[in-house]
C-alpha cells in the first residue's frame, strides 16, 4: 500500500552526455533527506539534556543553531523534488492544490492527535508550512527565471514590510504582538507556543524555492564539477548574505525572517554540495544506506515520530532506565540513540518490503 508525495519525490536526472554514468535515482538527496530525519527523531541525541548543548536545540529568540537548521533542509528538498515532480502531471494545478489540503489535514490530524484541550485549527507544522509554500512555488515556477527571481524579492520585501508597518509595542519583531501574532490572534484566536507565526510561510516558501532552481540546475546537462561550483558559490554567497543582514533584520527562526531565510539556505546548501560530491561524483554511496532507509520514507518517520515516539521512549525507558540511570543526565545519549534505533528499524522493515509511504 503507498500513496504519493511531492515532499518525497526522487530527483530524476535528465540523460546529458556530460552526466554520463549518473544513476537515474540521486541518491545523494535521499541521504541527505535522511540524514535531516535523523536529526530530527533524535531529539538531538540527548545532548541538550545531557550538557546543554545550544546546538541541539533552538535559538531561544536570535540565532541559528544546529538544531534550526532541520526544517529549512526538509522543506529545501521539497523544492529540489519539485520541478521533475510537477514535469509529470498533466493537471498539474488540480493535482498541487490536493496535494496542499491533503498535507493540511494530516498536519492538522498529527496536531491534534492525542490532545486532551479539544482540537485546534494550526497552520504553523512544517506539513502545513509546505503545503502553503508548494502551492506558492508551484506558481512562481511557471515565470521565466529572472520573473521568479523578482516574485522572490518581492516577497521577501512585502513579508518585512508588513512588520514594520505594523510594529507591535516593542517593535516590529516584537516577540508577544508583531503582526503575524497579532494575525493568527484575529485568524484563529489563540496564539502558538513558541512565538511562531503562520506568516513563517512567505519566508519558507523562498526557502522551497531556493531548492527548485536547484532542482533546475540537477536536471540541467552542466556536469558534475559545474553543478558543485555553483551549489558552493551560492551556498557562501547565502551566507554572507544573511550575515549582512541580521545587522538590521534579527536572525529569527520562528518568524523565518530575511536574515535567516538567506543564513540557512546558505549552509543547506554547502552541506548538500557536499553530499553531492561525495555521494555521486566520488561514487561513495555504501555508507549512505542506513540514511536512504529513512530518507525514503519520510511522511511515514515524521508522522511516527510526531505521534508515537513518546509512546516508544517511554516503553524503552522502562527496560533501560535502570542501567542508565547510573550516568546521571548523560544517560539522556543512550536512551535517545536506542529509540532513535528502534524507529530506524521501522524504516528497515518497511524499506525491506517496499512499502513507502507517500501523500
Amino acid at each position: 500500500m503507498a500513496m504519493s508525495t511531492v515532499t518525497l519525490e526522487s530527483v530524476r536526472l535528465a540523460p546529458s552526455p556530460a552526466v554520463r554514468g549518473t544513476p537515474e535515482r540521486l541518491v545523494s538527496l535521499d541521504a541527505f533527506r535522511g540524514l535531516t530525519m535523523l536529526l530530527l527523531i533524535s531529539h538531538g541525541f540527548g545532548l541538550y539534556d545531557a550538557f546543554k548543548w545550544p546546538q541541539a536545540e533552538h535559538a531561544a529568540w536570535v540565532g541559528c543553531t544546529l538544531w534550526d537548521l532541520i526544517q529549512p533542509a526538509f522543506t529545501f528538498m521539497v523544492g529540489v523534488a519539485m520541478p521533475l515532480a510537477l514535469s509529470k502531471r498533466a493537471a498539474q494545478v488540480r493535482h498541487v492544490l490536493w496535494r496542499a489540503l491533503v498535507l493540511l489535514l494530516l498536519s492538522n490530524v498529527l496536531s491534534n492527535w492525542g490532545s486532551t484541550q479539544g482540537l485546534k485549527l494550526q497552520f504553523i507544522n512544517v506539513l502545513c508550512q509546505i503545503a502553503f509554500s508548494y502551492v506558492l512555488c508551484y506558481f512562481i515556477l511557471q515565470l521565466r527565471f529572472m520573473s521568479q527571481v523578482i516574485a522572490a524579492a518581492a516577497i521577501m520585501v512585502a513579508h518585512h514590510a508588513l512588520f514594520y508597518l505594523f510594529p507591535g509595542p516593542a517593535g516590529p519583531f516584537d516577540p508577544n504582538a508583531n503582526i503575524g501574532a497579532v494575525i493568527d490572534l484575529h485568524l484563529l484566536g489563540y496564539n502558538y507556543s513558541g512565538y511562531y507565526t503562520t506568516l513563517n510561510f512567505l519566508g519558507n516558501a523562498l526557502t522551497v524555492l531556493f531548492g527548485c532552481w536547484t532542482g533546475l540546475l540537477m536536471l540541467s546537462n552542466r556536469p558534475h564539477g559545474e553543478r558543485i561550483r555553483i551549489l558552493s558559490a551560492c551556498g557562501v554567497a547565502a551566507l554572507a548574505v544573511g550575515a549582512l543582514l541580521a545587522n538590521w533584520i534579527p536572525m529569527v527562526k520562528r518568524l523565518w525572517l530575511g536574515s535567516f531565510t538567506f543564513f540557512s539556505a546558505g549552509w543547506v546548501l554547502l552541506a548538500f554540495a557536499a553530499f553531492y560530491w561525495l555521494v555521486e561524483v566520488k561514487g561513495q554511496k555504501r555508507w549512505t544506506f542506513p540514511l536512504v532507509v529513512v530518507g525514503m520514507n519520510c511522511i511515514f518517520i515524521y508522522s511516527f515520530s510526531q505521534v508515537l515516539r513518546g509512546w516508544l521512549s517511554r516503553g524503552i525507558a522502562t527496560f533501560d532506565g535502570q542501567q542508565f540511570a547510573i550516568l546521571g543526565p548523560a544517560g539522556a545519549i543512550p536512551h535517545n540513540l536506542l529509540v532513535m534505533t528502534a524507529m530506524w528499524g521501522l524504516c528497515y522493515w518497511l524499506y525491506r518490503r517496499g512499502i513507502f509511504f507517500k501523500i
